[in-house]
């Protein structure tokens, strides 16, 4: 007899999202299923409600707004007693953001995709966006040289060469091995979640789920892109309305992954050129961001 299934989602005030989130699972497998919404800080009552109407749904404060990752991870300590005692899968568990929907029978999916991966430590679905297209959720991990030149081109020049090879794995109908997945959806495989320490929890928010694919692949780990699951993902509605948060920290997480994989005393000249030039993108992104919509004024 198959045990509950763990699937974690972050909340942080996920409004709508979250009910069209819960009420996409039952038909996602043939798996019971066991959700706790890792709390951050939510103020619109809609994570309190859900635990409070379904079963099979717990709430966990996390105390504050910790950032995804260590929200995460807060999640998989509690499970992990619990699967300990053997009230919960030993080989699998779920996270996903609370702005995805599955469609019918994409946990089995992923859960046989698995299966035939015996050293998948993470599996993630095809991501359909709202206007139907595919999400490319499966990439190489990022070079240096690639990283930095997509960063200061693809705003004025989207055809660059090193955008191209930042976004190089376009195939999206296979399934295939990747340097990470998408964190909006993965099948973790307990033992390799386990292996690597779970997230860094050093990432507030963005590139978590690049620095997990990679340290997985470190580890001996494959990451499989299974586009037989397929799940709906209302990409970035709580980014776009929080850009004076987001796109500092999206620039903080690149420098941590790359000051990380550059490690050494000789690169700490390379290490301050990363973090200064980071830290003026972010600035003039920002900046941007906030003129552009004047722009569109007639």
């Amino acid at each position: 007899m198959n045990l509950p299934l763990p699937v974690v989602t972050v909340t942080y005030s996920p409004g709508r999202h979250l009910d069209s989130l819960l009420r996409s699972l039952p038909d996602a497998g043939g798996r019971e299923l066991h959700v706790i919404l890792a709390d951050n800080g939510s103020t619109d009552g809609v994570p309190e409600r859900a635990a409070a109407e379904r079963e099979n749904v717990e709430l966990l404060r996390t105390g504050g707004n910790l950032g995804y990752g260590s929200a995460i991870n807060a999640a998989a300590r509690k499970l992990r007693a619990r699967r300990d005692r053997g009230e919960l899968d030993p080989e699998f568990l779920i996270v996903v953001n609370p702005d995805v929907t599955f469609d019918a029978g994409s946990i089995d999916e992923l859960i046989a995709c698995a299966r035939r991966h015996p050293r998948a430590g993470s599996v993630g679905p095809r991501i359909r966006q709202p206007d139907g297209g595919t999400y490319p959720s499966a990439r190489a991990v990022p070079t240096l040289r690639n990283g930095v030149g997509h960063a200061l081109f693809s705003g004025i020049w989207p055809s660059n060469p090193w955008t191209a090879a930042y976004r190089a794995d376009t195939d999206m109908d296979t399934e295939h091995t990747a340097g990470w997945l998408s964190g909006s959806c993965l099948l973790l495989r307990w033992s390799a979640f386990d292996a690597v320490g779970g997230f860094d929890e050093r990432y507030f928010m963005y590139l978590e789920d690049v620095d997990l694919g990679d340290r997985l692949g470190r580890a001996g780990w494959e990451n499989v892109y299974c586009p037989a699951a397929l799940i709906g993902h209302d990409q970035g509605h709580s980014a776009g309305a929080h850009l004076d948060l987001m796109l500092p920290a999206h620039h903080d997480s690149a420098y941590r992954f790359l000051a990380d994989r550059h490690p050494a005393p000789w690169m700490a000249p390379l290490r301050i050129v990363l973090w200064l030039g980071l830290k003026a993108r972010a600035a003039v992104a920002l900046a941007a961001s906030r003129v552009r919509p004047l722009r569109r004024l007639p």
